[in-house]
């Protein structure tokens, strides 16, 4: 079942981020607090936090979640400007993306405004359904608030952002029904959009030449992703086991955020690599699965949108770890350090959740399953031992007057 399947799944993945959260951070968290734990515990912190909100939005009922479609996007960009503010936007890596909350506590908006622009866009082409034939419908009003939110983040600095709203609004179109010459030319914008972008950016462009040959701008641009290739390097088959990574001891900028995927690669190898690729096209095809069997178009829209969201946030990550992308610092969905990016993803898997229990037949088999969880195994085994009693004194009853017979005889 679809339902058991998502749950699954992110639970792996969540219980993985938290160990590898643990192995990758134990040095940093040393040198910064003087404790191996700390960065840890944070993560911690929000898993716990996350999960009862995650359950919460499993039982949200689907009508109530598109009432605050609208403003959910209005409050995510309006918090993403909020960072514009002097004083309340904080600066990290170069990225102008963070809001101060004070206390030390500090948030991403833009993190929000991925999941804001998933519901939105599911609502306003469940609206426009039976209009979705005619262009103006097809791109009014999403490709100028999808273009606002993108250019606001691009604003911050931030273009690994960027480019997953850009792949969300993508994937929306696509799941529409939108033409496939469409994605040609929006991809190429794109493309010579971030471009320019880099062109006119000393920090972007030395990213860009690191990309191109990162050991040729080993000391610069290049450093970050040259000791992602030695983690994979030296993870070889099966890794050099959990705990071991070598490039954690500070050699691997943000080892335990965007870079976490090298150090699964360095610690479990390129077994575990897979494993954790596995995992997400797994999730992705129980959410595809979902979207298919559902009746209600705003909760088809949302559970596609939601795919296309982490598979290719994923796959990003992945990508950038592997040289196939530029650093664009991406985190790894479930699995890298950062409450603003897990809390909007746990929403965005109890709204999975909340719709998969909308499939046929599902409703039944989770009071099944809730009724054995309940009456446990021995109730369970009792269920299927009266029906054989019965069958045993029926078999009992038509045996007994053939054996007195021949013996009378």
């Amino acid at each position: 079942m679809s339902y058991h399947l998502v749950l699954g799944v992110s639970a792996v993945l969540l219980a993985l981020g938290l160990l590898m959260v643990l192995s990758s951070s134990s040095v940093l968290s040393l040198r910064l607090h003087d404790s191996s734990y700390a960065i840890f515990v944070r993560q911690v912190v929000w898993v716990v936090l996350g999960v009862p909100v995650a359950w919460v939005a499993s039982r949200l009922p689907l009508r109530l979640v598109r009432l605050l479609a609208w403003p959910a996007l209005l409050v995510s960009l309006a918090l993403v400007l909020a960072t514009y503010l002097p004083g309340v936007g904080v600066e990290v890596n170069g990225n102008r993306n963070w809001l101060s909350l004070g206390g030390g506590l500090q948030v991403q908006p833009s993190e929000l405004a991925k999941l804001a622009l998933v519901l939105w866009c599911a609502d306003v082409y469940a609206r426009k359904a039976k209009l979705l034939a005619y262009w103006r419908h097809l791109f009014v009003p999403v490709l100028p608030v999808s273009v606002l939110v993108i250019a606001a983040v691009i604003g911050q600095g931030d273009l690994g952002t960027a480019l997953v709203l850009f792949a969300i609004a993508l994937g929306m179109l696509w799941v529409v029904g939108a033409p496939a010459r469409l994605f040609l030319g929006a991809s190429l914008v794109a493309g010579v959009t971030a471009f320019a972008l880099a062109a006119t950016d000393e920090e972007r462009k030395a990213r860009l030449t690191g990309f191109v040959d990162p050991l040729a701008d080993f000391g610069d641009g290049g450093w970050q992703a040259s000791h992602g290739f030695f983690a994979l390097a030296t993870g070889g088959w099966w890794g050099s086991g959990i705990g071991a990574s070598s490039q954690k001891w500070g050699a691997l900028p943000e080892a335990h955020t965007d870079y976490i995927f090298a150090i699964i690669g360095e610690e479990f190898g390129l077994f575990g690599t897979l494993v954790v690729l596995g995992l997400f096209v797994t999730l992705a095809y129980a959410g595809i699965r979902i979207a298919a069997r559902t009746s209600d178009i705003f909760a088809r829209n949302v559970a596609a949108g939601v795919v296309v969201w982490l598979l290719g946030q994923a796959v990003i990550n992945m990508g950038m770890v592997l040289g196939l992308l530029p650093v664009i610092g991406i985190p790894l969905p479930l699995i890298s350090y950062g409450g603003s990016s897990l809390l909007p993803t746990l929403v965005a898997l109890g709204l999975l959740l909340a719709i998969a229990r909308t499939e046929p037949g599902a409703a039944e088999a989770l009071r099944l399953s809730r009724a054995l969880g309940r009456r446990g195994l021995f109730a369970a085994l009792g269920s299927v031992a009266g029906p054989l009693r019965a069958t045993a004194a029926v078999s009992s009853s038509t045996t007994t007057p053939r054996s007195t017979t021949e013996n009378s005889g």
